[in-house]
């Protein structure tokens, strides 16, 4: 196995070096963890809209397949209910499967927070720590596709302020393939959310199996001049800007969270404290974003290292226009994030 539950997440980088690799996009990666994780465990299963219809067999999406390998049984369709499929979820755990369930567009969370927020986040708080309630949801997320407001709303500073609930956005496959697993096996609930302009974007997936712990942040780019700490689908900005900053003489560190609860602060940290800049990245809108809780924890930790102030380059506090060209507009590009680090250099 390239990487266990107690090797550290950094021992993935390692693995490239010498493992046989395959080139994946990210919902191929998701619908490879499913596949193993459901022949691991007869207790997993997975449930949501369509997740079993023909149009999921396009051998990019996440459950393509799955009906087909593990039958009715254990791949659910569930009728146009988001509380429905979020009560399910948190049944079946409470019986003591480990069910894996979809929620199609990141703003229904809100149709399925009374379960998962005031039951499944609770449940093991109020039993004293003698109970364990597994369920994953997983969460399609982002714009840059023309769904409009009330499917492309960001949503992940809302489930992160939720005690008891563990938040992964992946930016890698190859990420998203280990943390899905890892988030399978873990005993509480986990929310996973998968920007879904990452499903079609290939790039390296070790062949063997491999495990990434929850709580390990990645460093994507090592630099000195300033960190860049951002998650999901802003890395790539975040790295497209990197290599713009890099012609000029400047080098980033590139600080993937990965998971954002629980937060991997001292990775965070540790390249603050190298560098003495921070500009935090996200898509999600600016007021009460996560950016808020990187900067707070920055503030107060490693305060006497900044040698400027922080930057947060964010989504604008609007709904998701559906008009492409004022959907370009809303969705932070490396032009803004380049002037802000700029700013504080």
């Amino acid at each position: 196995m390239c990487m266990s539950r107690e090797k550290s997440a950094h021992t993935f980088d390692l693995c490239k070096k010498d493992k046989a690799m395959q080139q994946l996009g990210m919902g191929q990666a998701v619908n490879q963890a499913l596949r193993e994780e459901m022949a691991r465990n007869p207790d997993v299963f997975i449930a949501g809209e369509g997740v079993g219809v023909s149009i999921h067999d396009n051998p990019m999406l996440p459950t393509a397949g799955l009906l087909r390998e593990f039958g009715p049984g254990r791949v659910k369709d569930t009728p146009v209910s988001e509380a429905a499929i979020a009560g399910l979820a948190v049944g079946a755990a409470v019986a003591g499967l480990r069910p894996v369930v979809e929620i199609m567009f990141n703003p229904f969370f809100t149709l399925a927070s009374d379960m998962i927020v005031n039951h499944a986040a609770k449940l093991r708080y109020l039993s004293g720590g003698k109970s364990t309630f597994p369920l994953v949801v997983r969460i399609k997320s982002g714009a840059g596709f023309g769904a409009g407001c009330q499917h492309s709303h960001n949503l992940e500073a809302w489930v992160a302020h939720c005690p008891g609930l563990k938040v992964v956005m992946p930016s890698t496959p190859a990420d998203a393939k280990g943390l899905l697993k890892s988030a399978i096996r873990d005993d509480d609930p986990v929310i996973f959310i998968e920007d879904m302009m990452l499903y079609f974007a290939p790039g390296p997936v070790p062949d063997e199996e491999y495990l990434i712990p929850m709580g390990k942040a990645d460093i994507k780019r090592k630099g000195q001049d300033a960190t860049i700490v951002t998650w999901s689908k802003m890395l790539g900005v975040a790295m497209k800007a990197a290599d713009r900053l890099a012609e000029e003489g400047v080098q980033v560190e590139v600080v993937d969270l990965r998971t954002l609860v629980p937060l991997d602060k001292e990775t965070v940290l540790s390249s603050v404290r190298k560098t003495g800049r921070l500009v935090v990245l996200h898509e999600a809108t600016r007021t009460g974003g996560f950016a808020g809780e990187i900067c707070a924890v920055v503030t107060e930790e490693a305060f006497s290292s900044l040698k400027a102030p922080f930057r947060r380059v964010t989504g604008p506090d609007i709904p998701v226009p559906v008009s492409p060209p004022l959907e370009r507009f809303y969705i932070p590009d490396e032009e803004k994030l380049i002037e802000a680090v700029r700013e504080i250099l």
